[in-house]
């Protein structure tokens, strides 16, 4: 069995055609059927089921369609380790991040990463948590930026930064002020929101606050992005609740309010597959390790001048 045999079943599995797949793989559909019945003629079962309009797979093709995904996952990682091992100033890393880590986190610790390993080759990836953790168990990235709680126990939490919650309110609104807030006086307010497709946890995590608080928040505006949601509080929309970090975002017009006491508690995490030989994210770590510090430091800062 060679690693081209497990390719050419991946790409016949998930896009569930001979035909489909030999187009993609540039090979002509007849060598293609071969290969693969060669493939199920070393396994000893079928793997797939032959339709006049495609294929599908057998229970036991779905199971060996997890496996030839982590072998070929593992050879890729393997590859990238050779390649890049002996390199002091280089490596390779994939970066997964959720989208508010894309506006506060990524951009300093790609900064930080460039001054130690100046050839680095650095690619990101915005996905929010659940894909993170698919993609680390399948090999597509090397580390994430995740918003908590990540429930598998393949990833490991390197660092973590807590990112408590926040009222954005826009200034001159009748709850806008100082100190921490009772999330129930916003209970007759408008809200705004992500949408939540882009940031689920995070929109799930608002939502639980507002109903713990004994009351369903009237949702009348969504934005894509973190950067968005503030733009329309500033401008008088409605009210949102945000992670800390975004006052870091906050454009003028917006101020941010701690939640008194809040029932569901918000951070980054910092994580990786559990065991994963790869040098460079040893490094990572130690970078978001400093990185989160002074983050923690900078929102701490800016919530005290906020007003």
């Amino acid at each position: 069995m060679e690693l081209r045999h497990l390719r050419y079943f991946v790409a016949v599995a998930e896009l569930g055609s001979v035909s489909r797949a030999a187009e993609k793989l540039f090979i002509a559909q007849p060598p293609l059927s071969t290969q693969i019945k060669q493939l199920e003629d070393e396994v000893g079962v079928k793997l797939l089921l032959r339709y006049p309009r495609g294929v599908r797979l057998t229970e036991a093709g779905s199971a060996f369609l997890a496996e030839a995904k982590d072998l070929l996952a593992r050879s890729e990682r393997a590859k990238r380790l050779a390649r890049h091992k002996n390199s002091m100033l280089g490596g390779a890393v994939r970066i997964g991040y959720v989208p508010s880590a894309g506006h506060t986190i990524l951009p300093r610790l790609l900064d930080q990463m460039r001054q130690i390993r100046p050839d680095a080759e650095i690619d990101v990836r915005e996905m929010i948590t659940p894909q993170q953790v698919q993609a680390l168990c399948t090999g597509e990235i090397d580390v994430g930026l995740a918003r908590a709680p990540i429930n598998s126990g393949r990833i490991a939490v390197l660092v973590k930064l807590d990112d408590p919650f926040c009222l954005a309110l826009p200034l001159g609104h009748a709850l806008s002020g100082k100190g921490p807030i009772d999330l129930r006086a916003a209970a007759d307010c408008t809200f705004i929101s992500s949408a939540r497709h882009r940031a689920p946890t995070y929109f799930d995590q608002a939502l639980g606050l507002c109903s713990d608080a004994g009351f369903s928040p009237e949702l009348r505006y969504e934005a894509s992005t973190l950067y968005g949601v503030l733009d329309l509080v500033g401008a008088g929309l409605g009210v949102a609740i945000v992670p800390a970090s975004a006052v870091m975002l906050a454009a003028r017009g917006v101020t941010l309010r701690l939640l008194e006491r809040p029932t569901r508690s918000g951070s980054l995490a910092f994580i990786q597959l559990r065991g994963d030989p790869n040098p460079i994210i040893a490094t990572l770590g130690n970078l978001a390790t400093t990185v989160f510090a002074n983050l923690k430091r900078d929102v701490i800062l800016s919530l005290n001048g906020n007003v």
